[in-house]
């Protein structure tokens, strides 16, 4: 591909891939328009939104005005909420099921002990919804002893027993009602989701992948835009390195259209990587990594302990080709020094927040700068030309599972 010289961009469409989210794409443009507000005042330039009308995924308008040059920018949601959302109607003992065939699947596979081994953060995430679950059942019986206790005064014991169970499913919906606290059940159905084929996507995943790559491979063909930007969040990154693998083999890229970009935020690709029949992932892995159709960018923190910081996702994955691999360029957000210490400390244990911290205001905003990237006038390939990644990028695979599907 012909090689572009360094352009302002006066026109960019966004697609952005939230991760496992059961939520409506609303939150994201409300996120969207307080903390742009927030950051624009603490740089120093402007920056408003608007709906967006007319066909197409859920989304806005955004305009910018970042050093002397005014930028428009559409931002778009590529949906997978429904998917999610049905992912999670298991009951409460259905549940417990699913944390045994994905606890399972963890333990047999080798994979949660080379994951702990990788990064230990999310590998302790991992367990938290197990020892949440296991804790809940405990005290739930715990209970049902003391009434069974109770009761035996009055009856004969088994019966008084048997009769203190009946407090154990009570006491398991009481905490099911409360998991907007602890996001137990939440977590585990994540990891779940990303287990139940061994590392295979769902087939209805599979075909809104393929949808969300036609969005884009359209977008690719307008000729009034500077970048097509694609931005993965969390688990929306291995989606997204899916999808533009998708649209790269298809030669949606041309030499004379809009430049195309990929932002990665907060991944935890080696959680579907290190899955034995991941096969299809390694590959568009191994495959993106070479080309030179697109830039990537990868952005991680040390602080956020829901991600595998500072890991090259395709190198950590087993994926890296022998020589010739370009992307991505492992980026940290640095948070204990991007954010003042008080709001640091404020967030430090607020492991979902600070997971989300990529989306938001820094007050101290180094090299990465979400809503400069989405919405100001450089493209991301200008704003990280010549640009190595972090000295600290961990390369090493620990990854038994080195199969790729063929190309």
């Amino acid at each position: 591909m012909a090689h572009h010289k360094p352009q302002s961009v006066s026109n960019r469409r966004v697609f952005y891939i939230p991760g496992y989210d059961p939520f409506p794409p609303r939150r994201y443009r409300e996120l969207y328009r307080t903390e742009s507000a927030a950051q624009a005042a603490i740089s120093g330039y402007q920056i408003s939104q608007k709906p967006k009308k007319g066909p197409g995924p859920y989304g806005w308008r955004v305009t910018a005005a970042i050093d002397g040059t005014t930028t428009a920018s559409e931002m778009n949601i590529l949906i997978w909420s429904d998917i999610v959302r049905d992912s999670m109607q298991a009951g409460i003992a259905a549940t417990y099921w699913l944390l045994l065939k994905t606890f399972w699947i963890y333990v047999s596979t080798g994979a949660i002990f080379r994951l702990f081994r990788l990064r230990a953060g999310p590998g302790i995430a991992a367990m938290y919804p197990v020892v949440m679950l296991l804790g809940q059942l405990a005290l739930a019986l715990m209970l049902a002893a003391g009434v069974g206790w109770a009761l035996s005064y009055l009856m004969p014991s088994v019966a008084a027993y048997v009769l203190g169970l009946a407090v154990v499913p009570p006491v398991l919906m009481l905490f099911r009602r409360l998991d907007g606290r602890f996001f137990v059940y939440y977590l585990l159905h994540d990891y779940a989701f990303t287990a139940r084929h061994l590392g295979r996507n769902p087939p209805q995943l599979q075909a809104r992948l393929r949808e969300m790559a036609d969005m884009i491979a359209d977008a690719l063909q307008d000729d009034t835009l500077d970048e097509v930007l694609v931005v993965g969040h969390s688990s929306g990154v291995h989606l997204g390195v899916s999808i533009l693998a998708n649209v790269v083999r298809r030669g949606a890229v041309s030499d004379d259209g809009p430049r195309l970009a990929f932002l990665s935020l907060g991944h935890c690709v080696p959680m579907q990587s290190y899955l034995p029949h991941a096969d299809a992932l390694r590959a568009d892995l191994h495959y993106l990594s070479q080309r030179r159709e697109l830039t990537w960018v990868d952005v991680t923190a040390p602080g956020d302990g829901c991600c595998y910081a500072l890991c090259d996702p395709v190198a950590t994955s087993g994926a890296a080709p022998a020589k010739g691999q370009r992307w991505p360029i492992v980026v940290s957000a640095a948070f204990s020094q991007s954010l003042t210490p008080q709001t640091y400390a404020k967030y430090k244990r607020r492991y979902f927040r600070l997971h989300f911290q990529y989306l938001c205001a820094f007050d101290a905003p180094r090299d990465y700068d979400y809503f400069q990237i989405t919405a100001g006038p450089r493209t991301l390939a200008d704003r990280y030309a010549g640009r190595g990644s972090s000295a600290s990028t961990t390369r090493r695979s620990l990854n038994p599972y080195a199969t790729r599907m063929p190309e």
